[in-house]
Parts: C-alpha cells; sequence; structure tokens
C-alpha cells in the first residue's frame, strides 16, 4: 500500500438535499489534482459533477448513489465517499456511514439545519462516527453561519464551536478569518487556488478575539494545558488547540464548524486541513466482528496487516467489465491473486483484479491493507457480504436495513423486454438491500417494493435507460400489515388418518399481540409431551401463515406464541403433522384476536417560505395528516407532521401548486399505526370480495 496507516483518512460527505455536497467533493477533487477542470452539478457545460457518473443524477442534479475517490492532500492519502441526500436512497447512507472513519456533515449558510441533516445525524449517531461541519453557500443572500452553528447546538444537540468567522457575507463574502492562527485567509486566482494569509480587517478584529475566546473555553474541557494557558493569560500554542479539537471530535463531544462556498471556490482547502488534523484515521476507530458461534460476542477488529483478512463488502455496482464490489478491509491485507472466503455463502473466490476507485475511473493496485477502501472485479457476492482468509470464521455486523413500506407493480411493455426486466431486478435486489422484487401468486404480476415513490421512479427509470426495457407501471400500493389487538388461548388438535400411518398433532397455549412487529415463539412444553424435534416445526407452520393474514390477505405484524402443552402420538406425529397443527391452529383462532389493518406512517418534513404557512399546513391536514410541531426562522418555516403514506401520493405537485413552488418536502417512515375504521372496514370488504371473485 506503500502509505502510513495513520495518515489515512477514510470520509464521507453528507447532508440535505441540495447544501453542496457534489459541488463541495468536485472542489476537493480539483485542488488535490483529480481533475484538471471544475465541473458544476446542473452542468451547463454538459459535462456535469465528476461524482455523479449517473446520466438520472446529472439530470436531476441530485446524487443517488454514493460515489467512492481516492484523492491526497499534503500527503494524507484520503478515501471519499460522497453519499445521497434524499432519504428514500437511506440505505446508501446507512451503508457508507458503516464503513466510514468520519464525516463532513455540509449545511447550507441560509437554510442552516434542514430535516435531512437531522436524518444524517440521527446515522452518524448510530454508528458513532465522529464529524466536522463546514457551512457551505456563504455568498448567497441571507446566509448566517453564527446562526447555523446554534442551531447544530440547539437542534441536533452537538457541542458547536466555530473556528472561523466570515470575511463579509453574501455578495460581499470575500474570505474567512482562522480562529486558530488568528490570521484573515483570502482565496484569490481564478479557481481559488492560492491563499493569501493577511491580518485581520480591523472592523472584524473584536468578533474574532471574541469568538476565539469562546473556542478556547469549548476546548478548556479537553486539554488541561491549554487551560491552564488560557487561565494564566498566556498565548495559546496552536499545537495545543488542534490537539484538543481532535481529542474533542474523536470522543464524540465536539463539532468544530468550518465556512466557506464551494461554488466559489472559498474555504475548501482549509476543510481538508481539518480532515488531515481533527478526524480519525483508522485505527482511532473502533470496529467490530461477530463470532457465529456466539452472537452476542463482539470482537475488535485490528487494523493489523499481519492479522487475518476480514473485510466488508458495502456497495456494489455493474461496470462494463463485470460486477464491481467496493470493499472496506477492515483487519489484515488482501492481495492480487488472493484467495478469499465469502462467509455468507462459503465459497472461495479468487481474486483476479484490484483497484482503487475514482468516481466512475479506475486505477489498477497490486494489494491493500487493513484500513484502506478499494474495489475488487468479477466476484459475484451480495452487498453487506464478508471476505476472509481461511484463519479466522468471525464475520464484520450486518447493517441496519429497514422495511419496504410501498409495493408497484410492474410488467414489460413488450415480450423482448422480459428478459431484460429480469436481469435488471436480479441486479438491482442484489446492490439495494431495500429494493425488493416478487411475483403475486394471485395476479401473477411482478411486484417491486422500496423505501418511497422517488426510489422506485429511479428503479424505473433505470430499467429503461441501462437495460432498454421500458416497463408498465401501476398504481403505487401501500403495504399495509394486519396485527391482533387481544389474545387467544387455544387448544387445537390436528388428526389425519389415512391408510397406513396417519398424522397426529396437538398443542395447547396462546397467541397474543407483539408490539414489537416481531414474530416469537415461546416454548413452556415440558416433560416431553411434545418431543423436543418437534418444537421447530410448530414455530415453522406459525412462521408460514405470517405473509399472508387472513383479514385483507396483508402480511401479520407482530404475533408471540406461547406454546405450553401439547400432546403427541408415538407412530403418527411428525414433523408434518405439527407443521400442519400449527397452520390449522393459526387459520381457527386468529380471527378470534379481533385483527386490526395497520398502515406505515410517515414522518414529512415541509420547508418553505413563511407566508406560506397556512398553506402547507392545510395540504397536511387534508390528508389526515397530525402536526408535530412547526420551527421558524427569518422569513422561513418548517413543518414536521405524521402522515399516513397512503394519503402522500402525488403530494409534490399539490405542494408546488398550494406554494407557487417554494416550497419542498421530504419524509421517511416512522412506524406503522391502525387505520381508521372506515377504511379498515373497505379493505376487507375490498378483500372478501377479490376472494369470492377467485371462488368462481
Amino acid at each position: 500500500m506503500g502509505f502510513d496507516l495513520h495518515k489515512l483518512r477514510n470520509i464521507g460527505i453528507s447532508a440535505h438535499i441540495d447544501s453542496g455536497k457534489t459541488t463541495l467533493t468536485e472542489r476537493i477533487l480539483f485542488y488535490t489534482n483529480r481533475i484538471h477542470a471544475i465541473h458544476e452539478v446542473r452542468g451547463k457545460d454538459g459535462v456535469g459533477a465528476t461524482m455523479d457518473s449517473m446520466d438520472l443524477e446529472r439530470e436531476r442534479g441530485i446524487t443517488i448513489a454514493s460515489a467512492a475517490t481516492h484523492v491526497e492532500w499534503k500527503g494524507y492519502p484520503i478515501n471519499i465517499i460522497d453519499t445521497p441526500g434524499h432519504v428514500d436512497f437511506t440505505i446508501e447512507v446507512e451503508r457508507s456511514l458503516r464503513v466510514l472513519d468520519g464525516a463532513i456533515l455540509v449545511l447550507c449558510g441560509v437554510a442552516g439545519v434542514q430535516s435531512q441533516s437531522i436524518t444524517v445525524d440521527r446515522q452518524m449517531r448510530r454508528y458513532n462516527v465522529p464529524r466536522l461541519a463546514f457551512v457551505n453557500k456563504c455568498d448567497r443572500t441571507g446566509a448566517n453561519p453564527a446562526r447555523v452553528c446554534d442551531q447544530l447546538r440547539e437542534k441536533l444537540k452537538l457541542n458547536s464551536v466555530m473556528m472561523q468567522i466570515p470575511i463579509g457575507l453574501e455578495a460581499e463574502h470575500a474570505g474567512v478569518v482562522d480562529l486558530v492562527k488568528m490570521k484573515a485567509m483570502y482565496f484569490e486566482g481564478p479557481n481559488g487556488e492560492n491563499i493569501t494569509e493577511v491580518e485581520i480587517p480591523e472592523e472584524l478584529q473584536i468578533e474574532a478575539e471574541t469568538r476565539r475566546e469562546v473556542m478556547l473555553d469549548a476546548l478548556a474541557d479537553f486539554s488541561d494545558e491549554l487551560m491552564e494557558a488560557v487561565l494564566s493569560g498566556e498565548e495559546v500554542p496552536e499545537d495545543l488547540i488542534h490537539a484538543a479539537v481532535r481529542k474533542g471530535v474523536l470522543a464524540l463531544e465536539l463539532c468544530p464548524v468550518f465556512l466557506g462556498s464551494a461554488y466559489k471556490n472559498r474555504g475548501v482547502q482549509l476543510l481538508l486541513d481539518a480532515v488531515t488534523r481533527y478526524l480519525p484515521d483508522p485505527t482511532n476507530v473502533d470496529n467490530y466482528a461477530l463470532n457465529p458461534a456466539n452472537e452476542e460476542e463482539r470482537i475488535l477488529m485490528e487494523s493489523d496487516p499481519t492479522k487475518p483478512l476480514l473485510s466488508y463488502a458495502f456497495k456494489l455496482e455493474d461496470g462494463p467489465y463485470g460486477q464491481l464490489t467496493y470493499l472496506r478491509v477492515y483487519q489484515g491485507a488482501i492481495k492480487k491473486g488472493d484467495t478469499v472466503w465469502n462467509a455468507r455463502t462459503n465459497k472461495k473466490h479468487k481474486i483476479g483484479r484490484l483497484v482503487r476507485m475514482h468516481a466512475n475511473k479506475m486505477e489498477d493496485i497490486d494489494g491493500a491493507e487493513a484500513g484502506d477502501i478499494i474495489a475488487m472485479f468479477g466476484i459475484d457476492c451480495a452487498s453487506g457480504d464478508t471476505f476472509r482468509d481461511d484463519r479466522t470464521d468471525l464475520t464484520c455486523g450486518s447493517m441496519h436495513v429497514p422495511n419496504t413500506v410501498i409495493d408497484l407493480a410492474i410488467a414489460p411493455k413488450d415480450r423482448k423486454g422480459t428478459a431484460n426486466m429480469s436481469k435488471a431486478l436480479q441486479r438491482f435486489t442484489k446492490e439495494d438491500p431495500t429494493f425488493r422484487v416478487r411475483v403475486d401468486p394471485k395476479s401473477a404480476e411482478t411486484i417491486i417494493s422500496g423505501m418511497g415513490e422517488l426510489h422506485l421512479e429511479v428503479y424505473v427509470e433505470r430499467m429503461k435507460r441501462e437495460f432498454d426495457c421500458e416497463v408498465v407501471v401501476g398504481q403505487p400500493k401501500v403495504a399495509y400489515r394486519e396485527r391482533m389487538t387481544k389474545s387467544v388461548e387455544f387448544d387445537y388438535t390436528h388428526k389425519k388418518q389415512t391408510g397406513g400411518s396417519g398424522q397426529y398433532g396437538r398443542i395447547i397455549g396462546s397467541l397474543s399481540p407483539n408490539e414489537d412487529g416481531a414474530y416469537v415463539m415461546n416454548n413452556n412444553v415440558t416433560g416431553g409431551n411434545i418431543p423436543k424435534e418437534f418444537i421447530p416445526s410448530v414455530e415453522k407452520g406459525f412462521r408460514s401463515m405470517l405473509e399472508e393474514g387472513p383479514l385483507i390477505g396483508s402480511p401479520v405484524d407482530g404475533l408471540t406464541v406461547d406454546l405450553d402443552d401439547g400432546a403427541s402420538h408415538a407412530v403418527d406425529s411428525s414433523d408434518n403433522a405439527f407443521q400442519a397443527a400449527a397452520r390449522g391452529c393459526f387459520r381457527e383462532y386468529y380471527m378470534k384476536g379481533s385483527p386490526q389493518v395497520l398502515e406505515p406512517i410517515m414522518n414529512v418534513s415541509i420547508e418553505g417560505p413563511s407566508e406560506f404557512q397556512g398553506e402547507m399546513v392545510g395540504t397536511v391536514l387534508q390528508r389526515r395528516g397530525v402536526l408535530i410541531g412547526t420551527t421558524e426562522d427569518t422569513g422561513f418555516v418548517r413543518i414536521e407532521a405524521e402522515v399516513p403514506l397512503s394519503e402522500m401520493f402525488g403530494y409534490a405537485t399539490d405542494l408546488r401548486s398550494a406554494t407557487q413552488g417554494k416550497a419542498e418536502f421530504s419524509m421517511e417512515f416512522h412506524r406503522y399505526a391502525p387505520v381508521p375504521r372506515e377504511l379498515g372496514e373497505e379493505l376487507v370488504a375490498k378483500y372478501k370480495a377479490e376472494r369470492e371473485a377467485e371462488k368462481k
């Protein structure tokens, strides 16, 4: 690998939609000499941003798939992953954070902390990712970095500290004052590549000194030496400040705030300096492996190239030369020609080609060591697989994959599209764990499921472009669930006598709703009334009934089975007999538990100008929405609400027309909740009618 592990940084750039993540990455590539011309996201030059390599991303000006790239800054190698902001692609953010050591949270200098910033922050907390904040767009009308810094403290509860103050804002924005060096920094040259360091302008001197005091005050918690220097009124050395910031960031107790304008090429180089100074290297972060023999045990992986290999496939891409698998190497080393094992399939693979990625281009490498992020070619695997060598049987932990909430029926337009459609669907399900495909046994339709309308829209569009397959799309359907509302005791005997041996199984116990939405079976049978080997058969029998509940044919959400007693027959009892007993018991007793229909409720966040607040609230209330809260900021309002997904179809158009196109919204799945009585009755009646029609 040829570089010092302590200098390596694996970082992600994540933020709310339109905060300028991809523009920032583009500038980083330029300043680290990876590209020699800057392209814009909504590229008028027809090129588009380097990191948005998908045509669709360029047209919509959004990032869909996280792209990985490798740069060097002042002798520090940095792997950067650009993540999407849209919540529909939440799995992309999850899988990136899973393998990163640190992150840059980009915020818009005008809008500040937005709904998606809150989601991204929550995901960073889930994986304990240390972060820096970068307040972008300081050149825009209404920019106020100090307010954004306060919002980080209030809304995200981060210990945010400004490390810089702006020299002028909006059209006057010219540079920043570095509060560590106490110097003014100007970015000159056609692309801001020449940094001029001069004395602080007089009119900013007092503000700079006040902000520096606030900064040192916050840092004193992390360094006794620094505290002593401050208390004794001595000049605080720069290296003491850097050490204290790093300590605070690594402890997840400090969030330094940097400023600039990526679009105007200001402040990016200082942000890169901060990444190398304050964000962790792979040895500063604890990553744990799981032991399949004991699922509770977590074993620390060491960033040591001599230890057994443990690496995690966090992303797949279909490249021109076959499948490209992005790997984070956690422990050990990997070389061309090595044989590795896939922990999930237990198959062995020989590594033919390893590459270091740079957006959609690549360079061949011979090997990589612990801590690095690379990609390998031509190895068939799924997202989330662990690759290891034969000296270990540990696996890297899995990532959090949320349930899908929306279904869409699709069919190819013509005969020739059928093969391409199945190719595309196979590809997408391997690539994205939140995209599921099934065939409806009744209608024989192909149903795709995902995280939201935009999520599925993008996949339908990709089928057309990448696989030359146009599909006819049905109406989006909400993924309803059903759940019992009260416990029911059962005593059920399955008895069947045919020629030869018959079938016999008796089970006694209770069925009750499980609020967690999981299926649990508790075995309380004592005295061997049901032989041990048939307990899994009962469990399997009940599980097989959960796919399609008898109320409206939707999956059963949350069921606890307490198996207390039963009886068996020396000859007639078998695996099949007890499975059949569980199935029959479910059919007979489930409806006695007064099941109800549940629907997905979404967290919806709407943002727009304050003058449209009434209209925005109106659009929510018309859709059975419940307001959770509103926050106002100069001329801007954010409304948080919970709205049933079934009411959100076509919402974007309604919101635009109610607010003259000035408001935007984002939503994510929150929970399942009972539907109103009339809707429940309607769904039950519709299901009954369908069943009757089938019988005829």
